[in-house]
Formats: structure tokens, sequence, C-alpha cells
């Protein structure tokens, strides 16, 4: 276990510097949710940004919000975790490519490479530690965070740098609408809830966070364990691992105030997911939080920033859509992503 002791991060709600806490919700009517971006030359040098794409400014200034709030200069190690990379760069590529083959930009090609956002940001901090990026899809940002853990328990580095970052683009929501991801119409995000149609909504957004073995003033909660677990048999079999996962770190089911649910809009994988939490822990209240950023491969990240900012405030934001009443002192919080009742993982965020 660590300490959460700051958080950067950019969604399509106001999670900027100076923001509220999720208040008021951002509406957005869309094919897919955007994020709300900062003016980039507060954080980057304009003379380099223009040279950056849009997901790498995002990862660079999400990191370095991270570090300003936690009150630190430079980290001991940075790990990110991604399930696509720069999408926009490649797509670059590929779009000069079928054009014709001669005088290409090296650019984009450069920048599609999966770490050059940890790699921008170590550059940008002259970090010259321990630099690492896990492409696991969804279990990218898990993985991430289990490095960052291992790191802190061996004594290689007190305070980590992790994060994950995932974009997204018309072109690539068209082609994988055509696998029934993606919902086909356009619809309102404050209505995800409402809306039966197959498929889910798509999201986009850049969350870093310093994981550190030393509590301060500015921690906002323990990062007590995660875990993740691939293609479970049945919903019998992921219940039964979230009982084990809980007590394996010394609870038991009716020791968890809120479970933050995966939930994504698609009817059938979210009564999957309503199953799972209603047998393994019935008596916590239910917050869904999709409808807010979107679903992506690394969409943990803003779950996690949620949770620390829950356990931080004591208070839960109304835009939250929540199922039954949450403890009056909220100390124990469970994450559970999903995507299509293949990957699962949980992250418990503690007082």
């Amino acid at each position: 276990m660590a300490y959460i002791n700051g958080v950067g991060i950019i969604s399509p709600q106001n999670t900027l510097p100076g923001s509220g806490f999720l208040e008021p919700a951002v509406e957005h009517t869309a094919d897919f949710l955007r994020s709300v971006e900062p003016v980039y030359k507060s954080y980057i040098d304009p003379i380099v940004s223009r040279r950056l794409s849009r997901l790498i400014k995002m990862g660079i200034t999400s990191a370095k919000i991270c570090l300003q709030d936690a009150g630190i200069e430079a980290p001991d190690a940075i790990i990110t975790g991604t399930g696509l990379g720069s999408v926009e760069d490649t797509e670059k590529i590929l779009g000069e490519l079928t054009k014709e083959e001669k005088f290409l930009n090296p650019t984009p090609f450069i920048q599609s490479t999966y770490n050059t956002i940890s790699s921008q940001i170590a550059i940008n901090l002259k970090c010259h530690q321990y630099n690492s990026t896990y492409v696991h899809r969804c279990f990218s940002l898990e993985s991430c965070l289990i490095d960052a853990l291992l790191q802190i328990q061996d004594g290689s580095a007190t305070n980590v740098l992790a994060g994950g970052f995932d974009e997204m683009t018309h072109n690539h929501l068209t082609i994988i609408r055509r696998l029934g991801l993606w919902k086909r119409e356009v619809i309102r995000n404050l209505d995800l809830w409402t809306c039966e149609t197959p498929g889910a909504l798509a999201g986009e957004g850049s969350a870093y966070f310093i994981i550190s073995g030393e509590r301060t003033e500015k921690t906002y909660a323990l990062l007590a364990a995660v875990e993740t677990l691939y293609r479970p048999e049945s919903t019998g079999e992921t219940a039964a691992f979230v009982v084990h996962f809980l007590s394996e770190n010394g609870l038991i089911p009716e020791d968890v105030d809120i479970v933050l649910m995966g939930n994504n809009g698609h009817a059938e994988h979210d009564s999957i997911c309503n199953e799972v939490i209603m047998q393994s822990l019935p008596g916590a209240a239910r917050v869904l939080y999709k409808h807010l950023c979107g679903e992506y491969h690394t969409v943990s990240g803003f779950a996690m920033y949620i949770a620390a900012n829950i356990i931080k405030r004591q208070l839960i934001p109304p835009s939250l859509l929540i199922h039954g009443l949450a403890s009056k002192k909220l100390g124990n919080i469970l994450i559970h992503n999903h995507f299509r009742d293949t990957d699962h993982s949980f992250i418990l965020i503690r007082k």
C-alpha cells in the first residue's frame, strides 16, 4: 500500500486546478466525450507545444498539474499506462501513406510510439530515473499502479508519478463502431442511463497521481491494493474474487462504504456488473460515473480521481449517480472497472 499525494487530471469534466469537484457537471451531446483542455502555454513552452499532438500535451500537462498538487519538483520514477497510445499521430502517418509515400513527416512517426508521453515528461522534468510504459489494453493503468506499488515496496522509489491516458478520434470511433463497442447515435451524456441502445459512450482523458511511501499534508487517501481478473467464467466467480480480494486486505464486504461501478451504458454488460456487485457487496452504496467521462481503456484514472477526492473531502458530488445510502464516514471505496465482461479490475482506496 502507498499514499496518493497528488492528482492531475484532464477529462471531459471541469477537473482542472481551481475547478469545483465535478460541480457543475459538464453536459455533452456528441459522438464521444472530448476532454476540457487547459491553456497549454501555462504549462508547456509554446514553441515546443506546436510540435506536439493533443494527447502528448494532455499527458505532459496533467503530469505537471499532479506534481504541483503534490508540491514536488521531480519524481523518483515515471510509470504510465495506455491502451491505444497516440491514435491521432498514427492516423497522420497512415493518412500520408495512402496519399503518397515520399517525404513523410517524421514527427508523427516518432510521437506515435506508446512511450512517447512518458519520455516527454522525463525530458521536460529532466528526470533520469526509472521510466516505463504499460500497454495492456484495459489493464494498462492497473499494471502501472501495481508497478508503482512494487517500486515503493522494495525501496526503489519514494515518490512515483503514475498515470494513464487515452484519446478518441472520429476515425477510430467510426472503425470500432462496426464491432458494436460504441453507440451509433448521438446522445446526451447525462441521459446515458435512460438510453437502452447497445454500445458504450466513448470518452477520453489523462490522469496522473503521485504514489508515495510517505504521508504528507497533501495526502488524499491510501492506495491499498490493485488486482485484475481476466475472462471470468461466471458472475459468481467474479463476486467470489471480490470477497477474496477484500479478505486479503483485512476487510469484509460490510466494510466497503462505496463501490464505483464500471457501468458504461451498454445494457447487456451493465447487467453483469450489477449482478456481480449485488452478490458481493449488497450493502455498499453504488456510484456510477462513466456518464461524466465516457468509456476508454484507462478510465480507472478518472475513478481514482473521484475516490481520492471523496475520501479527502468526505462528500459525494450530486453529479454522480448513486444507488443506496453511503456511510457518513467515507473510509473504504472499491473501484470495479470492467470492459465487455472480459477485463475486470479492482482498486481499493482507503482513508
